[in-house]
């Protein structure tokens, strides 16, 4: 074989003027918000929440207050009732006890049954 032999190929050369330029940056379309949009956001939603929040701790603090006061202002009404009771209660154990004891010359109702003579007359109702 000699060297002056035409080759039996076709060399694949680039094009005149060569290639045209590769697209390789990405052209991704527009998705939405930006993240320091979406942080914003999320601050004044939960902003929003807490102050929403706070009205409601003011409203229950306000509510418990008001309860309490009214507790406060019934007491002296709900311990004379109960005085009353309790004196009813008492002069009615009082009648029963003499009525019971009435054979008893010397038994005072009402008077402790531990009584003992110590000089001073006992309170009895």
């Amino acid at each position: 074989m000699s060297l002056d032999m035409p080759l039996a190929y076709n060399q694949d050369l680039p094009p005149a003027g060569g290639f045209e330029t590769l697209k390789y940056k990405r052209s991704l379309p527009y998705r939405g918000p930006s993240g320091a949009v979406l942080l914003m956001a999320t601050i004044g939603i939960c902003g929003y929440g807490f102050y929403r929040y706070g009205l409601g701790v003011n409203e229950r603090r306000e509510l418990q207050r008001e309860k309490m006061w009214s507790r406060i202002h019934l007491i002296p009404l709900l311990e004379a009732e109960h005085d009353r009771d309790e004196y009813r209660r008492k002069f009615a154990e009082n009648a029963v006890e003499g009525a019971i004891m009435s054979r008893h010359k010397n038994w005072k109702a009402g008077r402790s049954v531990y009584f003992y003579d110590r000089g001073d007359d006992e309170k009895v109702l």
